[in-house]
């Protein structure tokens, strides 16, 4: 059992070695649900200024996405009927049926953090105080769907993606085995797609760049 002072990481020596893994560049989007596209768009980049940079519509359903980074979008499908999820404060532990509890994203500095305070407060939504996590300072608020929102700034010299860090009490018989990606884990794959048999088929949004099918 790891002690509470105990924090470095435990020996990672069953990593994967000589194996190429998938390299992420970030969150390429995370969809969410609105019933009200309007407010949506006036909450996520009039007053957080994210820029709405793709919008797709049929009827029945409406998907637009908005510019988190260079990498990452946060996307909405508005349908109708959709209510505002019940507030539920970030972290805070439920029962039964439950997939997402809150998203936190990354800002470059500790200034951009109060500023965001600032302007979310003046708006008349409800923030927290400024929030000391040891490797991050956080605010936390919700957007018009009722959506947990955590905004955080990473402590210059204390970012656990490059000094792995492991806290936990009693840590999970998995968590004991480190940080990397651990082999003989799952079947290996012995039947890989291959190049000629590779099809993309079309899905919403190729046709704000092919057009629609049948046109010339």
């Amino acid at each position: 059992m790891l002690g509470l002072g105990q924090i470095a990481w435990l020996s990672s020596g069953l990593a994967v070695r000589g194996t190429q893994m998938v390299r992420y560049n970030g969150v390429n989007h995370l969809a969410l649900a609105t019933g009200d596209m309007d407010a949506t768009i006036r909450y996520w980049r009039d007053l957080l200024g994210m820029r709405l940079v793709a919008g797709l519509g049929q009827p029945g359903y409406r998907h637009y996405f908005f510019e988190l980074s260079q990498t990452d979008l946060v996307a909405f499908f508005e349908w109708e009927g959709v209510k505002p999820i019940p507030k539920k404060d970030h972290g805070q532990p439920v029962r039964g049926p439950w997939g997402f509890d809150h998203v936190s994203f990354g800002v470059e500095t500790e200034e951009d953090l109060w500023e965001l305070r600032d302007r979310i407060m003046a708006a008349g939504h409800w923030v927290s105080a400024m929030i000391d996590h040891g490797f991050i300072h956080s605010i936390y608020s919700f957007d018009p769907n009722g959506i947990a929102i955590e905004f955080s700034h990473t402590v210059p010299g204390r970012d656990p993606r490059k000094k792995p860090m492991m806290g936990d009490i009693e840590p999970t018989k998995e968590a004991q085995l480190g940080d990397k990606p651990q082999s003989g884990k799952w079947p290996e794959v012995k039947n890989p797609t291959p190049k000629s048999k590779r099809i993309v088929y079309r899905g919403a949004g190729s046709e704000l760049y092919q057009g629609t099918e049948g046109e010339e």
